[in-house]
């Protein structure tokens, strides 16, 4: 009875809510979409968001929140305090990925750079986090000139390294929620061209998947290629590694379980008559549940093994995981609580119900810190050019393609109206009314 109370409550208030939001959306559209156009035209890669977490930075300062930069290296957190209540978190990524733009656009990013390995690379905001960042900024300016509307605290983080899934937990280690004080709840989300422009996309539980980057290296004996016998080839053990593992997947995991196993690469050699002494192989691994995962990554290292014994090699492969991090789970009940309210900002009909991806977001340390998450998927696709996809049985540019290119005035209208609709749901109540909704249930 008690939780029915608190559905009724908060439901009434979001529908007292949506009324003044899109005329508020409005007034801050045009900072918003400029921010959008510099950031869009102006991106840094991983773990050099110098100039981005600047610009954010400063912007939140000028709308009276109190900044702290350079938290995990370029992270950014700002503050507004708003008399006793919840606090609540809002979370961007800061950076842009490694790739060259090709979608032709008037403000279309020129940037090159250096990656950490001393290659030129282009640069360009392939993941729309450029939208993520113009859409927070919105959102910012509207709680600060409506603190009428909300009470608590409300929690801004600009993460740096999304993409490399490292900057979560440096901005953690930092003293995230040390330093500064620790959510009630964390909201997140993400644009994607599978949606169009006015929908966003739900999913409870499991979102993201686990994922682990694993380098494997795997030894042998050289020598010429035209006489085998006298070598062990470390390829022909990559080679069959490769196929090995797939049956990891096929004949130890239970149907109906997530999992995946990608080799991305074999390299190996420097010419076609010369057996190498070694081999290097990367693999990607994703799941859900944290059992499938201790699972796959133990058969990988049974298999690797297996195989070098098999070919007569003495000294054994070396597994190393350079990057991990772990799946993204919504809480059940808070999310179908903000469904309802986010379609009191979208309308009934526009928040769609998605099934789980295989893709990984280190938003997930903060949600295995203990902060009960909602992370919603944002609709940017033109809604002619996806149903014109859809018929001719195309996808449009996805996330990381060097031609992927948000419908940006339309979507950022979006994210602006539905993180606004649900930071004044949950900052109308107590932290004790939100443990109602997300006690126990934070993960499983």
């Amino acid at each position: 009875m008690k939780s029915l109370f608190f559905v009724c409550l908060f439901a009434s208030i979001s529908l007292a809510q949506s009324a003044p939001v899109r005329s508020e959306v409005e007034s801050v559209f045009a900072d918003a979409h400029n921010l959008y156009l510099d950031l869009h035209q102006h991106p840094e890669i991983s773990s050099h968001e110098t100039r981005t977490a600047a610009t954010l930075a400063g912007k939140l300062r000028a709308l009276g929140y109190e900044v702290t930069e350079n938290v995990g290296g370029a992270g950014i957190v700002g503050i507004l305090k708003n008399g006793p209540g919840p606090v609540v978190m809002l979370r961007t990524e800061l950076d842009a990925l490694p790739v060259e733009e090709k979608t032709g656009l008037p403000y279309a990013s020129k940037v090159r750079t250096k990656d950490d390995s001393g290659r030129e690379v282009g640069v360009m905001h392939a993941c729309g986090h450029d939208l993520h960042m113009a859409s927070l900024f919105g959102t910012a300016e509207i709680m600060a000139r409506a603190k009428q509307s909300w009470h608590g605290t409300l929690m801004l983080v600009g993460q740096p390294a999304e993409e490399t899934i490292t900057g979560a937990k440096k901005m953690v280690d930092d003293g995230l929620f040390k330093r500064f004080p620790k959510p009630d709840i964390g909201i997140a989300l993400h644009d994607t061209n599978l949606l169009p422009e006015g929908q966003v996309g739900i999913t409870p539980g499991f979102a993201k998947a686990n994922a682990d980057s694993l380098r494997i290296t795997i030894y042998g004996k050289g020598g010429h290629g035209a006489t085998p016998e006298k070598t062990i080839d470390p390829v022909l053990i990559a080679a069959r590694t490769a196929v090995t593992l797939q049956s990891i997947v096929a004949r130890e995991i239970k149907p109906g379980d997530a999992a995946v196993i990608t080799v991305g690469y074999i390299q190996a050699g420097t010419k076609n008559n010369i057996i190498p002494d070694e081999a290097q192989m990367g693999l990607t691994v994703r799941s859900y549940k944290p059992e499938v995962r201790q699972h796959l990554l133990s058969a990988i290292e049974r298999v690797a093994k297996a195989e070098a014994m098999a070919a007569g090699e003495e000294r054994m492969p070396l597994i190393e995981k350079y990057e991990s991090t772990g799946a993204v789970y919504n809480d059940p009940v808070l999310t179908k609580h903000l469904a309802a309210t986010l379609e009191a900002a979208v309308g009934k009909g526009n928040v769609i119900t998605e099934e789980p991806i295989m893709t990984s977001e280190d938003y997930s340390y903060f949600v295995e810190q203990g902060v009960p998450s909602f992370y919603f998927t944002l609709g940017a696709a033109n809604p002619q050019k996806l149903a014109e996809a859809k018929s001719s049985g195309k996808d449009l540019p996805s996330n990381h393609s060097p031609l992927f290119a948000p419908d940006a005035e339309p979507a950022l209208r979006t994210g602006i109206a539905a993180e606004v609709i649900v930071l004044r749901d949950l900052l109308k109540g107590t932290s004790a009314d939100l443990k109602q909704i997300t006690e126990a249930r934070s993960h499983p």
